[in-house]
């Protein structure tokens, strides 16, 4: 379905994200459009537990509001010294109209507090794991598909790199010996968690067209 289509609709507006989904589908031929093109569609609260019920509910009420398939996309960053946080809670992590600088000097203060009296020379502060979840919904069956992708790496105390957004400028990625954000786009598709997790869709709607 989404393969025949010349046009792909996702629902986000990060513009982060919608950068990511361009460069991977151009590569297909495929022109991208965003909620930024719809600026009718109503604001999608993400409530749910997990990555892949927010990607769920985003995809299905911009793809009921517009009757047309919608991919979306929840993702986040699970720190082991933090418990799994983030999380679902990552781009508001300092709150709901946080900036990523106010999310990252949050997170690097959580950290920082619990390493006190530690080794506080080490520069690498936990391990921890970007997830994303993908779901391809199609309002004409109620039907969809998911997928979905992690990428493992640390936390460094000192944010290096401009390219990205969120939390890339703090993963470190040690076979690299660079942040994320200090990857080019290319080398992010890659390997990151919503290149994974896009390429494996794109793999199950090459197996299975029809939804």
């Amino acid at each position: 379905m989404i393969l025949d289509s010349e046009l792909i609709i996702v629902a986000t507006r990060n513009p982060g994200k919608v950068k990511e989904f361009e460069h991977a589908f151009a590569q297909l031929g495929k022109q991208v459009k965003s909620m930024f093109d719809y600026p009718e569609l109503p604001e999608v609260v993400e409530d749910g537990v997990t990555f892949a019920e927010n990607a769920l509910k985003k995809a299905k009420t911009v793809g009921d509001a517009l009757g047309l398939p919608v991919l979306a996309d929840d993702s986040g960053l699970c720190v082991d010294e933090l418990e799994g946080r983030p999380g679902v809670y990552s781009a508001r992590f300092a709150g709901e109209h946080a900036t990523d600088q106010q999310n990252n000097e949050k997170l690097l203060h959580m950290l920082e507090d619990k390493k006190l009296g530690e080794d506080t020379a080490q520069p690498l502060l936990s391990t921890a794991r970007f997830v994303c979840s993908l779901v391809l919904y199609d309002p004409a069956t109620g039907t969809h598909i998911e997928a979905s992708g992690a990428v493992d790496g640390w936390i460094t105390d000192e944010p290096a790199g401009c390219g990205g957004f969120g939390y890339d400028p703090l993963f470190y990625l040690p076979d690299y010996e660079k942040t994320m954000a200090e990857l080019s786009m290319e080398e992010k598709q890659a390997i990151s968690h919503r290149g994974v997790a896009l390429r494996s869709l794109i793999n199950m709607l090459q197996q299975q067209p029809e939804m």
